[in-house]
């Protein structure tokens, strides 16, 4: 009878069972695997393009953007539909990451000779000091194993909507802006006074890609480590404005992020 007893006991303890709720609270670490395309500049059309044949848009060869690793924490909430399928909602501290530029922004012919923007100038890079990504994200996954197993791999497969904020320009950047490009821009456009330089970032839904497995030590505590990719791109854009607001010209590039993101987290079964 104790022996039957204990039994029970050591398959119920750490079981995953349709109905169950698991938070969990960890590290994200999310390394992009990014490369870009070069940026093309697009003019506003304005009186000195004519006798400067500068076109209405050109691509500079050669330049690029790039960024870093970050960390940040994560929570995620996973209800288990079967003992088998369950649905993860992903969120956190959105990460903070820095954006550097590479190569010469240039446009061609005669204008070329009046202004340029060097992004490999070590005192504008990195050119965005800061900027928050959004990537709240649905998973379904499958878990193998029999639901009462300790050990329990899985593999998902989900969406994610991915913003960014918070945007910070790095104040030798955008001098360098507008001491160059800037001014020349806004002398053709016969705009008097300072330009303003600003940036975005294009938002997306992507796919996730998801894979990992819980170690669970108690009836109620477990272990998680999971990666996760994420085939994430935006479109990143410098604007130059004149002082009265007039758009004058926009940089744009495609960066494909692509990161990987490393879990490592406590889970807590209700």
């Amino acid at each position: 009878m104790l022996a039957a007893a204990a039994v029970v006991l050591s398959t119920t303890a750490h079981a995953q069972h349709a109905g169950d709720n698991v938070a969990v609270l960890g590290w994200f670490h999310v390394a992009p695997k990014d490369s870009s395309t070069p940026l093309t500049t697009t003019v506003a059309p304005t009186p000195i393009n004519t006798p400067l044949r500068l076109p209405n848009s050109f691509t500079s060869q050669g330049t690029s953007l790039s960024t870093n690793n970050a960390n940040t924490v994560g929570l995620v909430f996973t209800h288990f539909l079967t003992d088998h399928i369950a649905v993860s909602s992903v969120a956190g501290v959105p990460p903070t990451f820095k954006l550097y530029g590479h190569g010469t922004i240039k446009p061609p012919g005669p204008a070329g000779a009046l202004g340029s923007q060097n992004l490999d100038n070590p005192a504008t890079n990195p050119i965005v000091q800061s900027v928050r990504q959004w990537s709240p994200a649905l998973i379904f996954q499958y878990y193998f194993r029999n639901a009462d197993a300790k050990f329990r791999p899985f593999v998902g497969i989900g969406v994610s909507y991915n913003w960014f904020s918070d945007i910070q320009l790095n104040p030798n950047f955008v001098k360098a802006t507008q001491d160059d490009l800037g001014s020349v821009l806004a002398a053709g456009a016969g705009k008097p006074g300072a330009t303003q330089v600003s940036a975005k970032a294009s938002s997306s839904w992507q796919p996730v890609f998801n894979l990992g497995a819980e170690y669970n030590i108690t009836a109620h505590l477990g272990l998680v480590a999971s990666l996760t990719y994420i085939p994430l791109k935006t479109t990143s854009s410098v604007i130059v404005k004149a002082a009265d607001g007039t758009e004058l010209a926009v940089s744009r590039a495609e960066l494909k992020a692509d990161p990987l993101i490393s879990f490592l987290a406590v889970s807590y079964k209700f």
